[in-house]
């Protein structure tokens, strides 16, 4: 059994790589700000009616679509959220992961979290090369504390493309959770491969040697840290406890 969300799902954001170009560019970025700002202050119908009516005018345009489908879901409305997901498997396509990822963050909004974690396994494998579906499934089922549930979803995430130094982290926090400590390591030296400046995933390391008690590793990563953010201040409190230790 899936339980609660401890943390809220709805973050109103404006998908700027989805924003078209040319005259119209400039317009939809406006439509998708005004419209997150006014939900983010609790006015949903009025988000609701501006991007129905930019949807008018721009029948195609898929990010303020999948906003309006969350802005929807927030307020309880599943039936017009639900048409508008169908609106929008028309719009992209039978292959495309995002419908079925909007559909289940509606869901998760009405805390519906066992069909919410369906939809983002349908996601998965309507696009089977994508990592959207598993990805989004694995971390909202680690945002769940659903750690069982979120490993198989992150590694197969991974399995489709490695280079996600954050998917990395989740993956080494989940594993760790679940007593793995060598494979959170190897999650972290991943994500450390996938993106060398990645801290969250040094910092992972250093929380496994900890854990480990070796304590000359967690202090290296500490230091290494340190090394080229000199004032983080939570690598210099780490090194500390490492050091009275």
């Amino acid at each position: 059994m899936v339980r609660r969300s401890q943390g809220a799902l709805l973050a109103f954001i404006v998908f700027a790589l989805s924003v078209p170009t040319g005259g119209c560019a400039h317009d939809a970025a406006s439509a998708l700000q005004r419209a997150a700002l006014l939900a983010d202050t609790g006015r949903y119908a009025d988000a609701a009616e501006l991007l129905r009516r930019h949807l008018v005018e721009h029948p195609d345009s898929v990010p303020e679509r999948r906003l309006l489908i969350r802005v929807l879901a927030a307020t309880g409305r599943m039936d017009q959220a639900q048409a508008e997901v169908e609106r929008l498997a028309e719009l992209v396509g039978p292959a495309d992961p995002r419908p079925w990822i909007e559909l289940g963050h509606a869901l998760e909004l009405n805390h519906e979290y066992e069909r919410a974690l369906e939809m983002y396994d349908r996601a998965a494998a309507v696009s089977p090369r994508d990592p959207a579906g598993p990805l989004t499934g694995g971390l909202r089922a680690a945002r769940w504390g659903e750690a069982e549930l979120a490993r198989p979803r992150l590694e197969e995430a991974l399995r489709r493309d490695s280079s996600n130094a954050r998917a990395w982290h989740a993956l080494g926090l989940v594993r760790l959770h679940l007593g793995d400590a060598d494979g959170a390591r190897g999650a972290y030296d991943s994500g450390l491969q996938a993106n060398p400046n990645s801290v969250e995933n040094r910092i992972g390391l250093a929380t496994v040697a900890l854990r480990l008690e070796q304590l000359d590793e967690a202090l290296r990563q500490y230091d290494a840290i340190l090394e080229d953010r000199p004032r983080f201040a939570d690598a210099h409190l780490g090194r500390y406890f490492v050091l009275i230790k």
